[in-house]
């Protein structure tokens, strides 16, 4: 049975679009220190460098927006603020979860056929909490979080349970996480680019063409057209 990794966020529900909002509340709150421009360069820089330490998701957003705080202000940001800012990082960690088109029939329809582990970033308890939510944890057989997608950790896991790389295919919205490390591993992709806001710091180039890349418009034909790509 052929083993699909399905990416979580932005690929089979909305995820970035709250961060979006969350940072036009952080430019608000912080108005009298900067402009939105420069609040917005100075967060990601922020989290450009926390990654390594607080890794991906809202915990490590919400510290980075509360670090940036301090800096842009000189430590003359209120506590009123410090505190609207942990709120907000709350309210991300409770949104309820919206699937995107097509996607709860297409993850049901394949379930029958594949082998379906999800492969997520992020924080464990959230990435947790929304796969709860979203329905479809019954879809997957196996969940892996982890701290960073690389040809490695791809190799890893299509080894542990498929049958290795080469013979399984990862479907993710991200050309940076989902894609480009699972070619390098050897394996197929299947990219449904995320038609919304793209975070700053997963921008990566489409390859031109790649004989075992495909890509989608969305999770409406994902079904078809994955049983013609895997038998190429």
């Amino acid at each position: 049975m052929t083993m699909l990794g399905f990416d979580a966020d932005d690929t089979l529900w909305h995820n970035e679009r709250f961060f979006t909002l969350t940072q036009a509340r952080f430019a608000e709150l912080m108005g009298d220190f900067a402009g939105r421009d420069h609040l917005e360069d100075r967060l990601l820089a922020a989290e450009r460098r926390n990654i390594g330490r607080y890794g991906f998701g809202v915990k490590g957003f919400t510290l980075s927006m509360i670090e940036t705080a301090i800096e842009v202000s000189e430590a003359r940001v209120s506590a009123t603020v410090i505190a609207e800012l942990l709120e907000a990082g709350r309210e991300m960690l409770a949104h309820p979860i919206e699937l995107l088109p097509h996607v709860e029939t297409t993850i049901t329809t394949l379930a029958a056929s594949y082998k379906l582990v999800l492969i997520t970033k992020g924080d464990l308890l959230d990435q947790e909490r929304k796969l709860a939510q979203s329905g479809l944890g019954p879809c997957f057989q196996a969940v892996e979080v982890v701290s960073e997608k690389t040809p490695e950790i791809y190799t890893r896991i299509f080894d542990r349970h498929g049958m290795g790389a080469r013979q399984g295919i990862m479907v993710g919205n991200s050309m940076k996480s989902d894609i480009l490390p699972m070619l390098e591993a050897g394996g197929r992709a299947i990219h449904i680019p995320d038609r919304g806001v793209t975070w700053a710091l997963d921008h990566a180039e489409t390859p031109a063409s790649h004989p075992r890349l495909l890509t989608l418009e969305s999770m409406e034909n994902l079904a078809e057209a994955l049983h013609k790509f895997a038998l190429e």
